[in-house]
């Protein structure tokens, strides 16, 4: 059954609190003072009651004109909105469609040349993602297909910490994660996984799916980077019309990694194959085969990571610059 429907986007604005209307009002690029959203906090607006409120009742909260005509139109456009969630998205032949590739597999879609990063073996946090992992193989045993969500999500976790620590001991970019982090679009919203950010923008965002739903999580993926594009250029609003951006996605089991590069009308993937980490109880023992075969593969997978991360925390902020490094990316291909 589609959630396409007005009723579930409201569904998801009634259940914010204050603290979380007010973040999301942050990011509309609404100019809203530390004094509007002190009486939206005084006034303990919440999601649900912000979803029937008028300019006349900001007006008698206390809030201006400017703003409280903002803040109707806003409200006005949650409620009457109709956005389809991600999670309702199950044929990656129906979001190909819009990018104009045909197929409801994984090999039609472009490639591009994924960054990577030098990870060194004596690398603190490279060596803190090896100990938590081999603590949860100790605990959960080989990771196969069918494990628990749960336990995937501990690996993918670990994985996502280390590569933010160490593309900031690189940079110096103040970055950060959100788990089940809400991104609201035009089309879509939802919670995403994981979404990785700097200061201002979401950079990266990862989909977490069992083996037999990898092609869901690409057509999900892909929704979710198309709606965190246009959370960031909200927030943006430039004045020459020129919005050229791009983020990265990632689709991954715990085992296998996918990459996709996302930009305006254009969606690539980084191999036709994932990047795997065998992860087998036989890796506790420390001068096994196994276990080196899970340190190349955690390395190789940080590394790209790592890759993605920093080129896009460090790309200019110019569309112009931004079009020719991902241009570049799609032509080494």
């Amino acid at each position: 059954m589609s959630t396409s429907t007005a009723e579930h986007d409201s569904y998801l604005v009634e259940n914010w609190d204050t603290e979380t209307l007010i973040d999301f009002l942050k990011e509309q690029n609404l100019k809203l003072d530390d004094d509007d959203l002190g009486i939206l906090r005084n006034e303990k607006i919440t999601g649900l009651s912000f979803l029937d409120m008028t300019k006349d009742d900001f007006k008698e909260c206390g809030l201006k004109i400017g703003p409280a005509t903002l803040l109707a139109k806003e409200a006005k456009a949650l409620k009457e909105k109709p956005k389809r969630a991600f999670s309702s998205y199950k044929s990656l032949s129906e979001v190909l469609a819009k990018y104009g590739i045909d197929g409801n597999g994984t090999d039609t879609i472009p490639l591009f040349s994924l960054q990577s990063y030098e990870i060194e073996d004596t690398n603190e946090h490279f060596k803190q993602c090896m100990a938590e992992i081999l603590v949860r193989l100790k605990n959960y045993g080989t990771l196969v297909v069918d494990s628990l969500e749960a336990m995937r999500n501990e690996y993918v976790v670990a994985i996502l910490h280390s590569a933010i620590n160490i593309t900031r001991d690189d940079t110096g970019k103040e970055l950060s994660m959100r788990p089940e982090y809400e991104v609201i679009g035009e089309e879509s919203s939802g919670r995403v996984d994981y979404a990785i950010k700097d200061v201002e923008n979401l950079i990266c965002i990862t989909e977490d799916k069992p083996q037999r739903n990898v092609i869901e999580g690409f057509a999900q993926n892909i929704k979710q980077l198309e709606s965190s594009y246009e959370t960031n250029k909200k927030k943006r609003k430039r004045g020459d019309g020129d919005d050229y951006d791009y983020l990265y996605g990632i689709v991954t089991t715990a085992r296998d990694w996918h990459f996709l590069l996302y930009t305006p009308g254009r969606i690539s993937q980084g191999s036709k194959l994932p990047l795997s980490i065998e992860f087998s109880e036989d890796a506790l023992d420390k001068k096994s085969v196994e276990y080196q075969t899970l340190c190349n593969g955690v390395k190789k997978v940080l590394s790209v990571v790592v890759g993605i991360i920093k080129d896009r925390a460090c790309a200019e902020e110019e569309p112009d610059r931004k079009r020719v490094r991902v241009e570049g990316y799609r032509t080494k291909k």
